[in-house]
């Protein structure tokens, strides 16, 4: 969060290049590294990277398209990204059968090359609508927390995703021990578990874009998070690995369709000139809830077990979820 003022001060789309070029020059390093501590370095400078990344492409995005076109637009970069995450696992894994982890490495790196080259065709202009004058570094941080704390859309986002954060950390954590020890069903179990889950993420994210306008942001942002209760209740109690999977579908698609609908309170809920910040003040604040949350998620499934511990994550999802309800703005008012 110290850095959030820079993807509204700085260029986006040379931020975007140059957070690219970084995690290719790291991908390209890594086969030569020879110690743990060199690979931990090397895997932070990719965090720090990817940390300016993602703001910066979710800020830009209401720029590329016209508002009525923003909820297809993200909806699609987000399945995008849900089913690369669910497909590369399965095409690194073979890679590395095949020859190892380093041919991963060098494929890694020509994607974000590949990506920077196609970034580098969008006009700086279409990602950002002008030029930012700095109050001060600490006041220009300050701006960013204030947006969150006075946009009602922002606020729900901060509050109701924090919660969400808790039950993911929870869910992330002992799911390995769901799957082998509780549902018994050893590896391919656990493998079959996390990919069922890439499937919920992209269909619900991909459900999502055409969604909104149906049922409206705040609405479909508090349903997909009470399917996310409901969907990991079902599999914590689930008998087997049949009944779970299905679960897990269905929660993960609440989660896709919540995820879009994130992105697009603080999208549409605030100006461009702070729409960087904003964005990273609240990741800042969910990833440093996700990391304390697994931190206790694994002492709290060695003490109770797996089925707990989801069990548990369900009821905070469905906090969340009566939270959205109350917070979230509805069709007929200001998104701000």
């Amino acid at each position: 969060m110290l850095f959030a003022p820079l993807v509204d001060r700085l260029s986006r789309r040379r931020l975007l290049i140059v957070s690219d070029l970084v995690r290719a020059a790291v991908f390209c390093v890594l086969p030569f590294a020879t110690s743990a501590t060199t690979i931990v370095v090397l895997a932070a400078v990719i965090g720090i990277a990817t940390g300016f990344f993602r703001p910066a492409v979710y800020a830009g995005m209401p720029n590329l398209v016209d508002d009525a076109q923003l909820p297809e637009a993200t909806s699609l970069l987000h399945t995008v990204e849900n089913l690369t995450w669910m497909v590369g696992p399965v095409i690194g894994g073979i890679l590395i059968a095949a020859q190892g982890p380093d041919l991963a490495y060098w494929i890694n790196a020509l994607t974000f090359v590949v990506s920077a080259a196609f970034l580098a065709r969008i006009p700086a202009a279409r990602l950002q609508a002008g030029r930012v004058e700095s109050r001060g570094h600490w006041r220009d941080i300050g701006d960013g927390i204030q947006v969150v704390l006075r946009s009602r859309a922002l606020l729900t986002v901060l509050v109701v995703w924090n919660v969400v954060m808790l039950g993911n950390a929870a869910i992330n954590v002992a799911e390995v021990v769901l799957a082998k020890v509780a549902l018994d069903s050893g590896n391919i179990g656990f493998g079959v578990l996390v990919a069922a889950g890439g499937l919920g993420l992209t269909l619900g994210s991909f459900a999502s874009g055409s969604a909104v306008a149906r049922v409206g942001l705040g609405r479909l942002y508090a349903l997909g998070i009470v399917l996310m209760a409901a969907g990991y209740a079902l599999a914590a109690v689930a008998p087997n690995i049949y009944v779970a999977v299905p679960a897990v579908v269905l929660a993960s698609f609440g989660n896709g369709a919540a995820v879009v609908c994130n992105a697009l309170f603080v999208q549409r809920g605030a100006p461009d000139e702070l729409r960087g910040r904003a964005f990273t003040v609240i990741m800042s604040s969910n990833y440093a809830l996700l990391g304390a949350g697994m931190a206790a998620a694994g002492a709290l499934t060695d003490a109770f077990g797996a089925r707990w511990v989801w069990g548990g994550a369900a009821a905070a999802y469905l906090v969340a979820g009566v939270l959205a309800f109350a917070l979230a703005p509805r069709r007929h008012e200001a998104i701000v």
